[in-house]
């Protein structure tokens, strides 16, 4: 099934004639995540409205069609719409894992919106979910940050980078708390592998 056919949803859900016992609604999720991979964020939005529509209430499937949806929000910058969409996944909280994904996107919709408070303790309440989470911890961290705390964002970010989180934005935030707490040596040799990784994923993007 190709997620580009502008047809592809009425393909797994023909409206009218649907019951919705009969609705497959992984693969609604499915599609949507295809869309989100080719950066069709509006289909992505529809898919993922349907998937949580016909699945059962307050399940794990309808929990996952909220988090998603929140993030194709999230991609378009519609941060209220990704924030209620987080909240919506957070109220059926049927999955430690899924509501720790939307505790840390509620954080950074948050934040995004224009909120300073809130996005800290939704990102504390990601990781108590899920310590296994590498962005939770990131996001923790990135907070922790903009509100002077330095060692401790340092604490998560170095979580994150152990939990298979190395990115650019992970170095550069490490950066900024090592600079703050006078370590200028440490803080140097990692802006210099930030940079180094930044230019690993420009070199990836142009190859794809």
């Amino acid at each position: 099934m190709d997620p580009a056919d502008d047809y592809v949803l009425a393909d797994v859900v023909e409206e009218g004639a649907v019951r919705p016992a009969d609705v497959e609604v992984s693969a609604l999720i499915d599609v949507g995540v295809e869309y989100v991979a080719i950066e069709q964020y509006e289909q992505a939005i529809d898919s993922f409205a349907r998937a949580a529509h016909y699945a059962p209430e307050d399940s794990a499937a309808a929990q996952e069609a909220w988090v998603n949806r929140g993030i194709a929000h999230g991609e378009l910058g519609e941060w209220d719409e990704a924030a209620g969409a987080h909240r919506e996944a957070l109220r059926i909280d049927a999955d430690d894992a899924l509501s720790a994904a939307a505790e840390t996107n509620l954080a950074a919709a948050l934040w995004e919106a224009g909120e300073s408070t809130s996005p800290l303790d939704h990102a504390e309440a990601a990781v108590e979910r899920d310590p296994r989470l590498p962005e939770a911890w990131y996001n923790r961290g990135y907070f922790l940050n903009e509100r002077g705390q330095h060692a401790e964002a340092l604490r998560c970010l170095d979580v994150a980078l152990s939990l298979g989180l190395r990115t650019a934005w992970v170095h550069d935030e490490r950066v900024r708390a090592l600079a703050a707490l006078g370590e200028y040596e440490r803080a140097a040799a990692v802006e210099e592998r930030a940079t180094r990784r930044r230019d690993a994923e420009s070199v990836r993007d142009v190859r794809e």
